[in-house]
Protein backbone atom coordinates (compact mmCIF):
# COMPACT_ATOMS: atom_id res chain seq x y z
CA UNK A 1 0.00 0.00 0.00
CA UNK A 2 1.55 3.68 -0.38
CA UNK A 3 1.78 5.58 2.37
CA UNK A 4 -0.55 8.48 0.94
CA UNK A 5 -3.09 5.89 1.26
CA UNK A 6 -2.77 5.15 5.06
CA UNK A 7 -4.07 8.88 5.50
CA UNK A 8 -7.48 8.21 3.78
CA UNK A 9 -10.28 8.20 6.00
CA UNK A 10 -12.78 7.10 3.25
CA UNK A 11 -16.04 5.50 4.25
CA UNK A 12 -14.99 6.06 8.05
CA UNK A 13 -17.19 8.42 10.45
CA UNK A 14 -15.98 10.95 12.64
CA UNK A 15 -18.01 12.39 15.77
CA UNK A 16 -16.69 15.85 16.32
CA UNK A 17 -17.75 17.64 19.83
CA UNK A 18 -17.91 21.34 20.03
CA UNK A 19 -17.71 21.66 16.57
CA UNK A 20 -19.74 24.77 15.83
CA UNK A 21 -16.57 27.04 15.65
CA UNK A 22 -13.00 27.90 16.04
CA UNK A 23 -11.07 24.87 16.04
CA UNK A 24 -13.59 21.77 16.17
CA UNK A 25 -14.80 23.34 13.04
CA UNK A 26 -11.39 23.41 11.55
CA UNK A 27 -10.88 19.76 12.52
CA UNK A 28 -14.16 18.42 10.93
CA UNK A 29 -13.33 20.15 8.27
CA UNK A 30 -9.76 18.79 7.31
CA UNK A 31 -11.61 15.12 8.37
CA UNK A 32 -14.30 15.42 5.64
CA UNK A 33 -11.44 16.73 2.99
CA UNK A 34 -9.58 13.41 3.82
CA UNK A 35 -12.47 11.53 3.14
CA UNK A 36 -14.72 11.00 6.25
CA UNK A 37 -18.46 11.52 7.36
CA UNK A 38 -18.36 14.47 9.75
CA UNK A 39 -20.74 14.84 12.37
CA UNK A 40 -21.10 17.92 13.89
CA UNK A 41 -22.05 18.56 17.50
CA UNK A 42 -23.03 21.33 19.67
CA UNK A 43 -25.69 22.65 21.72
CA UNK A 44 -27.19 25.37 19.40
CA UNK A 45 -28.69 23.84 16.47
CA UNK A 46 -28.79 27.66 15.03
CA UNK A 47 -24.70 27.73 15.16
CA UNK A 48 -24.20 24.11 13.99
CA UNK A 49 -26.67 24.26 10.91
CA UNK A 50 -24.63 27.55 9.94
CA UNK A 51 -21.30 25.51 10.22
CA UNK A 52 -22.87 22.79 8.16
CA UNK A 53 -23.16 25.06 5.65
CA UNK A 54 -19.76 26.58 5.95
CA UNK A 55 -18.60 23.27 5.34
CA UNK A 56 -20.24 22.52 2.72
CA UNK A 57 -19.47 25.94 0.16
CA UNK A 58 -16.04 24.00 1.06
CA UNK A 59 -17.11 20.48 -0.30
CA UNK A 60 -17.11 18.95 2.81
CA UNK A 61 -20.47 17.52 3.55
CA UNK A 62 -21.30 16.97 7.54
CA UNK A 63 -24.33 16.14 9.32
CA UNK A 64 -25.25 17.66 13.25
CA UNK A 65 -26.14 16.34 16.33
CA UNK A 66 -27.20 18.20 19.46
CA UNK A 67 -26.58 17.10 22.91
CA UNK A 68 -24.99 18.45 25.85
CA UNK A 69 -21.84 16.81 26.16
CA UNK A 70 -21.73 17.91 30.58
CA UNK A 71 -25.05 15.65 30.27
CA UNK A 72 -24.19 12.09 30.58
CA UNK A 73 -27.71 10.33 29.58
CA UNK A 74 -27.40 12.62 26.67
CA UNK A 75 -24.68 12.02 25.80
CA UNK A 76 -25.46 8.29 25.53
CA UNK A 77 -28.66 9.22 24.28
CA UNK A 78 -27.24 10.94 21.42
CA UNK A 79 -24.41 8.19 20.33
CA UNK A 80 -26.78 5.36 20.41
CA UNK A 81 -28.92 7.54 17.81
CA UNK A 82 -25.59 7.83 15.73
CA UNK A 83 -24.32 4.64 16.05
CA UNK A 84 -27.58 3.26 14.92
CA UNK A 85 -26.97 4.93 11.21
CA UNK A 86 -23.83 3.78 11.42
CA UNK A 87 -20.28 3.23 13.16
CA UNK A 88 -18.18 6.08 14.94
CA UNK A 89 -15.27 5.22 13.60
CA UNK A 90 -13.50 8.32 14.68
CA UNK A 91 -14.32 10.72 17.77
CA UNK A 92 -12.68 14.20 18.57
CA UNK A 93 -13.51 15.13 21.79
CA UNK A 94 -12.31 19.10 21.12
CA UNK A 95 -15.63 20.74 23.60
CA UNK A 96 -13.67 23.01 26.04
CA UNK A 97 -14.15 26.57 27.85
CA UNK A 98 -11.85 28.63 29.29
CA UNK A 99 -12.96 30.59 32.65
CA UNK A 100 -10.18 33.70 33.47
CA UNK A 101 -9.56 34.72 37.17
CA UNK A 102 -6.99 34.70 40.23
CA UNK A 103 -7.18 31.44 41.79
CA UNK A 104 -7.74 32.86 45.24
CA UNK A 105 -10.97 34.74 44.09
CA UNK A 106 -12.25 31.77 42.23
CA UNK A 107 -16.16 30.68 42.13
CA UNK A 108 -17.38 27.28 43.22
CA UNK A 109 -19.62 27.47 40.12
CA UNK A 110 -17.20 28.70 37.48
CA UNK A 111 -14.90 25.48 38.90
CA UNK A 112 -17.44 23.02 38.62
CA UNK A 113 -18.86 24.39 35.22
CA UNK A 114 -15.12 24.26 33.97
CA UNK A 115 -14.35 20.97 34.65
CA UNK A 116 -17.60 19.41 33.79
CA UNK A 117 -17.14 21.48 29.73
CA UNK A 118 -13.28 20.45 30.06
CA UNK A 119 -12.95 17.11 31.58
CA UNK A 120 -16.04 15.10 32.40
CA UNK A 121 -17.41 15.90 28.75
CA UNK A 122 -14.22 14.00 27.96
CA UNK A 123 -15.13 11.01 29.75
CA UNK A 124 -18.80 10.72 29.11
CA UNK A 125 -18.54 10.94 25.42
CA UNK A 126 -15.43 8.24 25.28
CA UNK A 127 -17.08 6.03 27.26
CA UNK A 128 -20.00 5.52 25.26
CA UNK A 129 -18.78 5.61 22.09
CA UNK A 130 -15.42 3.31 23.42
CA UNK A 131 -18.18 0.55 24.22
CA UNK A 132 -19.38 0.84 20.25
CA UNK A 133 -15.35 0.30 19.38
CA UNK A 134 -14.39 -2.31 21.80
CA UNK A 135 -17.37 -4.20 20.22
CA UNK A 136 -16.13 -3.64 16.85
CA UNK A 137 -12.76 -4.30 17.88
CA UNK A 138 -11.29 -0.73 16.29
CA UNK A 139 -11.07 3.01 16.56
CA UNK A 140 -9.50 6.35 16.98
CA UNK A 141 -10.24 8.77 19.86
CA UNK A 142 -8.81 12.16 19.66
CA UNK A 143 -8.63 14.17 22.50
CA UNK A 144 -7.87 17.97 22.44
CA UNK A 145 -5.48 18.89 25.50
CA UNK A 146 -3.61 22.20 25.02
CA UNK A 147 -0.24 23.44 25.66
CA UNK A 148 -2.00 24.19 28.90
CA UNK A 149 -1.74 20.16 29.46
CA UNK A 150 2.44 21.36 30.31
CA UNK A 151 2.88 24.72 30.99
CA UNK A 152 0.96 27.61 33.02
CA UNK A 153 0.01 31.23 32.79
CA UNK A 154 -1.11 33.47 35.35
CA UNK A 155 -5.06 33.46 35.80
CA UNK A 156 -5.82 30.07 34.45
CA UNK A 157 -5.06 27.81 37.24
CA UNK A 158 -8.63 25.72 36.78
CA UNK A 159 -8.42 25.73 32.92
CA UNK A 160 -4.56 24.30 33.57
CA UNK A 161 -5.55 21.38 36.05
CA UNK A 162 -8.20 20.69 33.36
CA UNK A 163 -6.12 20.37 30.74
CA UNK A 164 -3.33 18.42 32.84
CA UNK A 165 -6.37 15.84 33.78
CA UNK A 166 -7.41 15.17 29.68
CA UNK A 167 -3.54 14.98 29.40
CA UNK A 168 -3.90 11.90 31.86
CA UNK A 169 -7.20 10.70 30.69
CA UNK A 170 -6.01 10.55 27.36
CA UNK A 171 -3.53 8.06 28.48
CA UNK A 172 -5.30 6.03 31.06
CA UNK A 173 -7.86 5.66 28.18
CA UNK A 174 -4.84 3.93 25.94
CA UNK A 175 -3.77 1.76 28.33
CA UNK A 176 -7.51 0.31 29.42
CA UNK A 177 -8.18 0.49 25.32
CA UNK A 178 -4.92 -0.14 23.65
CA UNK A 179 -5.59 -3.98 24.13
CA UNK A 180 -8.99 -3.63 22.73
CA UNK A 181 -8.54 -2.17 19.44
CA UNK A 182 -8.12 1.38 19.88
CA UNK A 183 -5.61 4.08 19.43
CA UNK A 184 -6.08 6.94 22.20
CA UNK A 185 -4.29 10.00 21.42
CA UNK A 186 -4.14 13.79 22.15
CA UNK A 187 -3.55 16.83 20.15
CA UNK A 188 -1.63 19.80 22.27
CA UNK A 189 -3.01 22.88 20.42
CA UNK A 190 -0.46 26.28 21.29
CA UNK A 191 -1.66 29.88 20.99
CA UNK A 192 -4.09 30.14 18.09
CA UNK A 193 -6.41 32.86 16.36
CA UNK A 194 -9.42 31.70 17.12
CA UNK A 195 -12.94 33.88 18.51
CA UNK A 196 -12.21 32.57 21.74
CA UNK A 197 -8.56 34.30 21.50
CA UNK A 198 -9.35 37.43 19.51
CA UNK A 199 -8.72 40.24 22.44
CA UNK A 200 -5.23 38.34 22.69
CA UNK A 201 -4.36 38.43 19.50
CA UNK A 202 -5.74 42.36 19.34
CA UNK A 203 -3.19 42.99 22.43
CA UNK A 204 -0.16 44.45 20.72
CA UNK A 205 1.89 43.48 24.28
CA UNK A 206 0.95 39.83 24.51
CA UNK A 207 0.95 39.24 20.78
CA UNK A 208 4.54 40.42 20.53
CA UNK A 209 5.28 38.79 24.09
CA UNK A 210 3.76 35.13 22.34
CA UNK A 211 5.35 35.72 19.04
CA UNK A 212 9.03 36.42 20.42
CA UNK A 213 7.87 33.38 22.97
CA UNK A 214 7.14 30.99 20.58
CA UNK A 215 10.53 29.22 18.15
CA UNK A 216 8.11 29.27 14.61
CA UNK A 217 7.60 33.10 15.46
CA UNK A 218 4.01 33.69 14.75
CA UNK A 219 0.35 32.77 16.59
CA UNK A 220 -1.21 29.21 15.18
CA UNK A 221 -3.79 29.23 12.39
CA UNK A 222 -6.30 26.73 12.24
CA UNK A 223 -5.30 25.12 9.41
CA UNK A 224 -1.67 24.20 10.66
CA UNK A 225 -3.99 21.52 12.70
CA UNK A 226 -5.66 20.07 9.88
CA UNK A 227 -2.38 17.21 9.20
CA UNK A 228 -2.35 16.34 13.16
CA UNK A 229 -5.93 15.06 13.24
CA UNK A 230 -5.76 13.32 9.97
CA UNK A 231 -2.38 11.47 11.78
CA UNK A 232 -3.95 10.59 13.75
CA UNK A 233 -7.21 9.72 12.96
CA UNK A 234 -6.13 7.56 10.03
CA UNK A 235 -4.18 4.04 9.81
CA UNK A 236 -1.20 6.34 9.15
CA UNK A 237 -1.05 6.09 13.24
CA UNK A 238 -1.86 2.67 13.82
CA UNK A 239 0.84 2.04 16.08
CA UNK A 240 0.46 5.60 17.94
CA UNK A 241 -1.32 5.15 21.32
CA UNK A 242 -1.37 7.25 24.41
CA UNK A 243 0.89 10.19 22.81
CA UNK A 244 0.14 13.93 22.81
CA UNK A 245 1.17 15.71 20.02
CA UNK A 246 2.19 19.53 20.13
CA UNK A 247 0.58 21.68 17.47
CA UNK A 248 2.83 24.94 18.92
CA UNK A 249 5.15 26.51 16.91
CA UNK A 250 7.76 24.82 19.70
CA UNK A 251 6.36 26.74 22.90
CA UNK A 252 6.95 23.81 24.69
CA UNK A 253 9.75 22.95 24.08
CA UNK A 254 11.52 26.47 25.16
CA UNK A 255 11.97 28.33 28.43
Amino acid sequence: MNILDAFQLKSRRALITGSSAGIGLALAQALGQAGAQVILNGRTEERLEQAREQLALKGVAAHTSVFDVTDAQAVRSAVERIEASGPIDILVNNAGMQIRGPLQNYEESDWNTLMRTNVDSVYHVGQAVARHMIARGRGKIINICSVQSELGRPGIAPYTASKGAVKMLTKGMAIDWGPLGLQVNGIGPGYFKTELNQKLVDDPTFSAWLVGRTPSRRWGELPDLGGAVVFLASDASNFVNGHILYVDGGVTATL
